[in-house]
């Protein structure tokens, strides 16, 4: 099976959702691919969201922008796309359950954050095991906190936390601390405990963390973890189209959301943009308007 569009986005987390609701009140033939894999499914309660003082589930939230690109007569496929390449002039896409074409393609498709390699932290992913510290630090003023990780950033997110809690240590899960010799004064200055024996396993009430149990037979007594693992960065199509990554390999773009490929744009969380829900769906929205203004300007050339 083949399908084609004028403009295809690959992802349908808020960049993806935010540019197909733009581009389909622009009465623009849009076709949105999705492997339903947005980071966002993990949020029970979003509360940073501009407009919902009381809170949505992340989830939810998708579901209303998809409602309200569905009012635009955007089509929505389920599918995960494997390989891309640019042929006469066009984008072509190869997907598990189908082929596809367009004129212009929009790369959506995010990051995925690690969580810590601890046995049952599953369960507790968005309700008390959280992956941005600007979004969630609120939620745990006073709390008992650990900071999962060895690196500067670790180290930076502990140093940030004691503005919401003194109760906090960091813990390496075994690794060496690679922070520099800075940060590593910084942490002493501010009492901060560094635990470096691995975790051997987790206690929880439900979703809610109770405690780390290390190797050493120790027990830390905790309500929440912020970890700083790292992400792993979706831009595997932006590399097969020849599209220019930074070091981090995050998608390379101008202030219109262009990368280094014509008709190639990208948004959200793949690009080098803040990961924020709010951040995505504005540079969703921005991506859009430079598509259509694109493609206006590319027609009125055509026709002089």
């Amino acid at each position: 099976m083949h399908r084609a569009a004028e403009i295809i986005i690959v992802g349908a987390g808020f960049a993806g959702l935010s540019a197909a609701i733009y581009l389909g009140r622009a009465q623009r033939d849009v076709l949105v691919i999705d492997a339903g894999k947005s980071m966002a499914r993990w949020e029970p309660k979003v509360q940073n969201y501009l407009g919902f003082p009381a809170g949505i589930s992340g989830k939810r939230l998708l579901e209303r922008a998809r409602a309200q690109a569905h009012q635009y007569r955007v089509r929505f496929k389920h599918d995960y796309i494997t390989a891309a390449a640019i042929r006469n002039h066009q984008f072509t896409l190869r997907g598990n359950s189908a082929s596809y074409s367009c004129h212009v393609l929009l790369l959506a498709t995010g990051i995925f954050h690690v969580p810590p390699d601890i046995p049952g932290i599953k369960a507790c992913l968005g309700h008390s095991i959280f992956f941005c510290k600007d979004c969630d630090a609120v939620r745990v003023r006073g709390k008992r906190v650990a900071v999962y990780g060895w690196t500067n950033e670790t180290a930076e997110y502990a140093l940030a936390m004691m503005a919401y809690t003194s109760q906090l240590i960091i813990v390496t899960d075994g690794r060496r601390p690679s922070w520099s010799r800075q940060h590593a004064l910084w942490l002493k200055r501010r009492e901060i405990f560094v635990a470096t024996q691995p975790i051997s396993t987790l206690r929880r009430s439900g979703s809610k963390l109770k405690a780390l149990l290390l190797e050493d037979g120790k027990e830390v007594l905790i309500n929440a973890i912020f970890t700083t693992r790292g992400d792993i960065v979706f831009s595997g199509l932006a590399t097969e189209l020849g599209a220019r990554l930074d070091a981090e390999g995050q998608i390379v773009t101008d202030q219109c959301l262009r990368t280094s490929v014509p008709g190639l744009y990208a948004s959200g969380c793949v690009t080098t943009a803040n990961c924020q829900m709010i951040i995505a769906a504005g540079q969703g929205a921005a991506a859009a308007q430079a598509i259509n203004r694109d493609l206006l300007m590319d027609t009125l050339k055509l026709k002089t």
